[in-house]
C-alpha cells in the first residue's frame, strides 16, 4: 500500500483539490483508494458533498481511540464515494489533537498505526494535511511513503519551498523515516511571464526531484470542488481533469524505493540557491510593477456598526445546483475591472487575484464570484450587520460573473454568500472558520 502526503505549511496552494483529484483519478483507474482528512477545516468532505452534519466520527476519533489501547475500527467511520474510493473525515476536533496528546508515548505514530490495520484493503491511501507544521503532520509523515509538495508558481513561492522543504528535512530525519519527495507545480498560468520564469527556475533546481506534469490554472477546478465533486465528474473533458489524469500515471511510474532520505538531503542543498534566486525574482517584479489603476466600483458601500447578529445557514437547493452544474462556463474570464472600457487594462500578472474571490486595491475590497443561473448574489458579514439586502452583487458578464466592492475599515472579518435566498461559504476563499451552525464562514483580513 502506498501512502502519499500532500503538504505544505503555506495556506492557499491547493493542497485539497490536489489530495481529493489524486484520489479521485487512482479510483478512475480501478485503484482502492482512501482519501484521509488530517485538517480540521474538513475541506475534503466539503470538496466531496459529504453533509457535515452527518459527520459524527472522524479519523480523530480513530486516532485517539488506538492512543487509549481501545482501538476503534477505522471502517466505522468511513464514507464510500464511489465503487473505489472512500473517505475517512476530518472534524474540528482535530485542532485539539496536539493538546490531547501531551505526553502521550509514541504519539507521532497514530496515523501510522491506523492505516497499519488497512494496508491489505487498500492500494493507495492520500492523506490532506493541514497548513502548518505540528503533530497532525507529523503523523503525516510518519505514515508516508511519498510526499507531494504542491506550489504555487507566484511570487513567494520559491521562499515558501525551501522552508517547506527544510522543514521536511528536519522531520524526517527526526523520525527517521525514508520517504519519496517530489515537488508538484499547481496554479500554473502561462499567460504570465512570472509564473513562467519561476516555473523553469523549479526545474532547473529540481530536474527529476519535480513532477514534469504541471497543474494548470483552471477555473473548472474551483467550481468542481463548490458543487461537491472531483473534477472527473464534474467535467471530465477539462483540462484540469486530464492534468491529473497525467499526474497519476506520472505517480504509478514512480514506484517508492529503499533509502529514500538522500532525496531529501538533496533538496535541502539547494536551499540557499533556490532563496537567491526567489530574491533575484522579487526584485525583477517589483522593479516592473507599475501602480495599477484602481477599478471601477460598481457599488461602494459604507459598513454599519458591528453586530453579533448571523443569520441561520441553510443549504443549496437541488434545484440551483443542478442548474449552475449544467451551465456552460468560459475557463478564462476577464478581471472584473476589465469591464469598463474606459479603464486602462491592468496586467495579468497584476489583476490575476481578481478572477474569483476576495481581494484588496487600495482603500477597496473587491467581491468577485461565479454563479451562471443565480437570479441575485448577496453577501452578509460583520460589515453590514449580516444583513445581504444592504450588499447585492451586480452581475457584470453574461456568463455569471457578479462583483460588488466596498470600503471596509482595516481588520479582520467573516461573510457568506446568499445565492437565491440560499446562505453559503464563499467557494472561491479558501479561507474560512466554523460558525455556531455547523457551517463555515468566509474570512477577508483587511490591511
Amino acid at each position: 500500500m502506498r501512502t502519499i502526503a500532500v503538504v505544505n505549511q503555506k495556506g492557499g496552494v491547493g493542497k485539497t483539490t490536489v489530495s481529493i483529484n489524486i484520489a479521485s483519478a487512482l479510483a478512475e483507474m480501478e485503484h482502492k483508494t482512501l482519501l484521509v482528512d488530517m485538517d480540521s477545516q474538513s475541506h475534503c468532505a466539503v470538496g466531496l458533498a459529504v453533509p457535515e452534519e452527518q459527520i459524527e466520527q472522524s479519523i480523530y476519533d480513530v486516532m485517539i481511540s488506538h492512543s487509549k489501547e481501545e482501538p476503534m475500527k477505522l471502517a466505522e467511520i468511513l464514507w464510500e464515494v464511489n465503487a473505489n474510493l472512500e473517505l475517512a473525515p476530518a472534524s474540528i476536533d482535530l485542532s485539539a489533537f496536539e493538546q490531547q496528546m501531551a505526553g502521550m508515548p509514541d504519539r507521532e505514530s497514530c496515523l501510522k498505526k491506523v492505516l497499519d490495520t488497512i494496508k491489505n484493503d487498500y492500494e493507495f491511501v492520500v492523506i490532506d494535511c493541514p497548513p502548518a507544521v505540528g503533530l497532525l503532520t507529523f503523523n503525516a509523515l510518519r505514515a508516508a511513503t511519498d510526499v507531494i509538495v504542491p506550489v504555487e508558481t507566484g511570487y513567494f513561492s520559491l521562499h515558501g519551498l525551501s522552508k517547506q522543504l527544510e522543514t521536511l528535512a528536519i522531520l524526517c530525519q527526526r523520525c527517521n523515516q525514508s520517504v519519496n519527495v517530489k515537488v508538484l507545480a499547481s496554479m500554473y498560468d502561462i499567460r504570465t511571464k512570472m509564473a513562467r520564469e519561476i516555473l523553469g527556475e523549479l526545474r532547473k533546481h529540481f530536474g527529476d526531484k519535480m513532477f514534469k506534469t504541471v497543474v494548470n490554472f483552471n477555473t473548472k477546478l474551483k467550481e468542481a470542488a463548490s458543487f461537491g465533486q472531483p473534477i472527473s465528474e464534474y467535467d471530465p473533458a477539462s483540462k484540469g481533469h486530464k492534468d491529473f489524469q497525467e499526474l497519476v500515471k506520472e505517480l504509478m511510474q514512480n514506484q517508492p524505493q529503499q533509502q529514500r532520505r538522500q532525496i531529501i538531503e538533496s533538496l535541502s542543498e539547494k536551499l540557499e540557491s533556490i532563496s537567491a534566486t526567489a530574491d533575484q525574482l522579487l526584485a525583477k517584479a517589483k522593479q516592473k510593477m507599475a501602480p495599477a489603476p484602481e477599478p471601477a466600483r460598481i457599488q461602494s458601500i459604507e459598513p454599519p456598526k458591528h453586530t453579533q447578529h448571523m443569520e441561520p445557514v441553510a443549504v443549496r437547493s437541488e434545484t440551483i445546483k443542478q442548474a449552475e452544474a449544467k451551465a456552460e462556463i468560459r475557463p478564462e474570464i476577464k478581471p472584473a475591472a476589465a469591464v469598463q472600457s474606459q479603464q486602462p487594462k491592468p496586467s495579468l500578472d497584476m489583476k490575476l487575484a481578481e478572477y474569483y474571490g476576495v481581494s484588496q486595491l487600495n482603500d477597496a475590497v473587491s467581491f468577485v464570484t461565479l454563479y451562471p443561473r443565480a437570479q441575485s448574489v448577496q453577501i452578509a458579514g460583520d460589515f453590514n450587520g449580516w444583513q445581504p439586502a444592504t450588499m447585492p452583487m451586480q452581475k457584470i458578464a453574461e456568463n455569471g460573473v457578479w462583483q460588488v466592492s466596498a470600503k471596509l475599515k482595516p481588520g479582520k472579518y467573516r461573510y457568506r454568500l446568499v445565492v437565491d435566498g440560499q446562505w453559503q461559504q464563499d467557494p472561491y476563499n479558501d479561507v474560512t472558520e466554523l460558525n455556531p451552525f455547523g457551517g463555515y464562514n468566509s474570512l477577508v483580513e483587511v490591511k
